[in-house]
């Protein structure tokens, strides 16, 4: 029955009645819909049929509401929903309410929060606008179906308070049940509600056990200190370690710090306290300008593996302040560095363990003489030895400055013409080198000149097809003395780089003499959204100074083949690699990668090719293999895998196996993982982990809810 002209003068009574002299205090506007309204007795007011009543953010849907003045209460008859501005639902057959809907009694009521926590009981009770009593409680975040009426899990108690301000339930005699059999009882039991993720108390227990340190449980226990910072204090009790694992975080106004560390005593190194600490923070300062820190500290090379707290081979502890701006970038920062591997602890005294950088780098676009743009930069780099052996303790200090030009044309035909310039020039400190002498310097002048010639097509289909031949010139040569090589000894020939003047990636080497390089790249992109792109690319010399590895692929006066492929198949499949081959088709170094991403299934493969070469200190080849998946069996159950394998040494070094199942009110993980790599430092291991969460506490969430099938 629609609102008839009484309806609506009977609705704005009511919303005079709620809104005006039952609330002055209050500005918030009531209304109420119904199929039938009437006024009955001095202001009294009754509702029937469909009634929806909005006030102050709340919704109220009933059966039939009654107002009475004099006691200035609502009477609802249900079937009754209370749906409160914070998100939480009350569910009753029968309730009396004040006229605000803050205060009052639901029995045979169901309390709903976050969309998932259900607390059925036999009466609610509301007190001020922010307490929920409730008495002969069940409380679950399962879903409860005809034919499986007793949930997985559930909490019974006599009481259980709600408090709406703190997001706090404090439950009073409760009952663990799991399939309706009691598992334990708590006189009293404080627990967050679902909509609070940061609270003091115990989190999901994790069992973890490995064939190195046994069978244990962990513990976390989280600490709220405050709203920006907190610390979680995880005990892990084994059968062969005794570990105590710290968290803390927190927050500031302009930057967030985080440390990650344990304490251990175990029976892997006897009588010895083992330890690490992991931290990094950044901060916005004053001007633009960022700082940010890293910190990694281990007390042996072996723990962070024998506890899997991570599988980095070397740590870094940096401290770095930059700012980045359209036409300017500085940076500076100073960095130390520890060795983990067992090839590199004997001569670690012999490794650079510290760093000092600065860069500056200004760029212009004159508008006076060739134009184009200018960049021009200052640079700084030292790092330092402990040894004081001569040549296996050599320190180095150098300072840079560099200067280049690049402007682009457009000439005939469409032909793209860029034109590049540079000047750098380098002074250098060198100490505990005999070879050397203590202060050298050199300067590099270079110059290229590249075409491009992209051509265009649009396909009946709507796929667009874009074809680019490039060429280019360089020249460039190295004029002064023959430093040391610490910055410039792994080199990346790739797609990037074809074209740059010096394709070393440090200062310490440029590239000498004459130079070509020619490219031809495609890249077709289709309406349904697949895009392809293949480039292939060769350099070509003059002359061989014998600046390059064999395994850079630009040794000799012509380079490897190079060949890069980029494929994105919809969304769903997206691979990219390259190669370098020689003219007898010989892999000099190949790297892929491959993904495959559905609404059930997850893929990802890493290949990785590359030869030996004494130069880069690799004298066997490094060919592996890394895969990954998971599968969505069900709506519920979810498996993953991954491996490593080392194809050249013919094993596996890494491998694991997970089983998930989640639904609305469980989450349980199982995982299985084995490292088969050893050394002086470590041996293999297998771990295993279980851990079980109950959605619905604390900011834990669960998947859609079973569907009742009757």
């Amino acid at each position: 029955m629609g609102l008839s002209r009484h309806i609506r003068a009977a609705a704005l009574t009511l919303a005079g009645i709620l809104s005006g002299s039952a609330l002055p205090a209050f500005a918030g506007q009531a209304s109420l819909v119904a199929d039938q309204v009437r006024v009955v007795g001095n202001g009294g007011l009754e509702a029937t049929g469909n009634v929806v009543v909005h006030y102050d953010g709340t919704r109220l849907t009933a059966g039939g509401v009654r107002y009475d003045k004099a006691s200035d209460s609502l009477s609802l008859t249900g079937p009754i929903t209370i749906t409160r501005p914070d998100g939480t639902v009350l569910v009753a057959q029968a309730a009396e309410l004040s006229s605000d809907l803050r205060n009052g009694i639901l029995k045979s009521a169901r309390f709903v929060l976050d969309e998932q926590l259900q607390i059925a009981a036999a009466q609610i009770n509301r007190v001020n606008d922010r307490y929920t009593q409730m008495s002969r409680v069940v409380a679950s975040s399962c879903q409860v179906c005809k034919k499986s009426p007793v949930p997985l899990w559930q909490i019974r108690a006599d009481r259980v308070v709600h408090d709406q301000e703190e997001r706090q339930l404090y439950f009073h005699g409760a009952q663990l049940r799991v399939a309706d059999v009691p598992v334990f009882y708590l006189p009293r039991l404080r627990i967050p509600d679902p909509s609070l993720t940061r609270a003091t108390g115990f989190l999901a227990p994790k069992i973890r056990t490995s064939t190195t340190l046994g069978i244990g449980i962990l513990s976390p226990f989280f600490l709220r200190l405050g709203d920006h910072a907190d610390l979680t204090i995880s005990p892990f009790l084994a059968a062969n370690s005794t570990t105590l694992e710290l968290r803390y975080r927190q927050a500031f106004r302009t930057g967030r710090i985080e440390f990650n560390g344990a304490l251990s005593r175990d029976n892997i190194i006897a009588d010895t306290t083992r330890f690490y600490v992991f931290g990094e923070g950044e901060f916005d300062l004053p001007r633009g300008f960022k700082l940010s820190f890293g910190l990694q500290e281990t007390s042996d090379p072996g723990y962070l593996l024998d506890y899997g707290y991570s599988e980095q081979d070397r740590l870094r502890n940096a401290i770095e302040v930059m700012r980045a701006r359209r036409d300017e970038f500085i940076f500076a920062g100073i960095t130390r560095y520890d060795t983990l591997r067992a090839s590199e602890i004997p001569i670690s005294d012999q490794l650079p363990f510290a760093q000092i950088d600065a860069f500056y780098e200004r760029r212009f676009f004159p508008n006076w003489g060739l134009g184009g743009e200018i960049r021009a930069n200052l640079n700084w780099q030292a790092h330092f030895r402990e040894s004081d052996q001569d040549i296996l303790g050599r320190d180095m200090a150098r300072l840079g400055a560099g200067l280049s030009w690049r402007r682009d044309w457009m000439g005939p035909a469409g032909i793209l013409i860029e034109a590049k310039a540079a000047l750098d020039a380098n002074v250098y400190a060198i100490e505990q080198d005999s070879r050397y002498q203590s202060e050298q310097s050199f300067a590099t002048p270079s110059a290229g000149v590249t075409l491009r010639w992209p051509l265009t097509r649009v396909a009946r289909n709507g796929a667009i097809d874009v074809l680019e031949p490039v060429a280019q010139i360089a020249w460039s040569e190295q004029v002064g003395a023959d430093i040391p090589n610490e910055d410039s000894v792994f080199v990346e020939f790739d797609e990037a780089n074809l074209l740059d003047l010096s394709r070393f990636p440090g200062a310490d080497r440029q590239e000498d003499g004459w130079r070509a390089a020619l490219g031809l790249g495609w890249t077709r992109h289709t309406p349904s959204g697949w895009a392809i792109s293949l480039a292939a690319g060769r350099v070509f010399r003059e002359q061989d100074f014998g600046q390059f590895s064999t395994a850079s692929g630009l040794s000799g006066t012509a380079s490897d083949w190079l060949v890069g492929a980029h494929v994105n198949l919809g969304g769903r499949f997206a691979m990219q690699g390259r190669a370098l081959f020689n003219d007898d088709f010989d892999m000099t170094k190949s790297e892929t990668r491959a993904a495959y991403l559905s609404d059930q299934i997850e893929l990802g493969a890493a290949h990785v090719w590359v030869i030996e070469d004494l130069g880069e200190g690799r004298p066997d080849p490094t060919h592996e293999l890394r895969l990954d998946g998971a599968y969505q069996i069900s709506d519920f159950w979810r498996v993953s895998m991954d491996g490593s394998f080392d194809l050249e040494a013919n094993a596996a070094t890494r491998a694991g196996l997970g089983i998930r199942y989640q639904n609305e009110c469980v989450s349980v993980d199982l995982s299985l993982s084995r490292r088969f790599t050893s050394s002086i430092n470590v041996t293999p291991t297998t771990d295993f982990g279980f851990r079980v969460e109950l959605p619905g506490f604390g900011g834990a969430r669960g998947k859609t809810a079973h569907r009742c099938g009757g």
